[in-house]
């Protein structure tokens, strides 16, 4: 039987933002309505990156205070997975979502990766983009399409995992069982999803991919070319520690 928090299924969705001013406003209006409208316990933490824009006021204007939402602040910027750690080691409720701070992937798709989850009594399922079933509404451009598609095959090259879309920015997973692992991740950019993935499939953990909708949404934080250099900086990094 799944966990219950509350009489509901208990969600934590964490939500790290780098200057996200601009897209973040929509998409935390879009998850609280989901929460009211499911009737599910839920608490929403929004790591902030070191911002310097008006995304702190902006979130705390929207969660408010007091409530069970919260914003974490008061850090330099460190990268996305250094982000993640702090705001799933805060998590409370018994399942974990994370989730970019765009939305691309529609909060509501959270319901099949439960289903599949508690299903199949798994610790953690990802979305992705690459298996048939998957519903892209807008493409990304060429160059970043193609970009995503390399990394995943060198990624599977250096590190052979066997999944096809380990970048998608929408991950649930059980708190219990990943919580172990945060301590030990290294990676403070964006391949730090592949270094958990790696220290899950060695602790045992039960893992699948799940197709997704998902639409590109302007305004990515990935530079097109230091990025993907740190990445695969990152990439030999996880293979020679691990």
């Amino acid at each position: 039987m799944p966990e219950r928090h509350g009489g509901t299924v208990g969600l934590s969705i964490v939500i790290p933002a780098f200057n996200e001013a601009g897209r973040i406003a929509a998409s935390l209006r879009a998850i609280l309505e989901y929460l009211e409208a499911a009737g599910r316990d839920g608490e929403i933490i929004v790591v902030d990156d070191g911002s310097h824009d008006a995304t702190v006021e902006m979130v705390s204007g929207i969660l408010g205070e007091g409530g069970p939402h919260r914003i974490l602040t008061g850090r330099a910027n460190r990268g996305k997975g250094f982000s993640v750690r702090e705001g799933a080691l805060a998590a409370t409720r018994p399942w974990t979502l994370l989730s970019d701070a765009d939305l691309s992937t529609p909060i509501a798709e959270v319901d099949r990766l439960l289903m599949v989850a508690m299903e199949g009594e798994l610790d953690l399922v990802m979305g992705s983009r690459a298996l048939a079933g998957s519903r892209i509404g807008v493409y990304q451009g060429w160059l970043r399409r193609n970009m995503g598609r390399s990394f995943n095959l060198v990624m599977r090259a250096i590190i052979g995992l066997p999944f096809k879309d380990t970048q998608c920015g929408f991950k649930l997973w059980r708190t219990a069982s990943i919580r172990p692992l945060l301590g030990r991740l290294t990676i403070d950019g964006f391949a730090w999803d592949v270094e958990l993935l790696v220290l899950a499939r060695r602790a045992g953990l039960s893992l699948a991919e799940v197709p997704v909708e998902w639409n590109d949404v302007e305004g990515s934080k990935v530079a097109m070319v230091a990025d993907p250099l740190r990445m695969l900086r990152d990439l030999v990094r996880i293979r020679l520690r691990r």
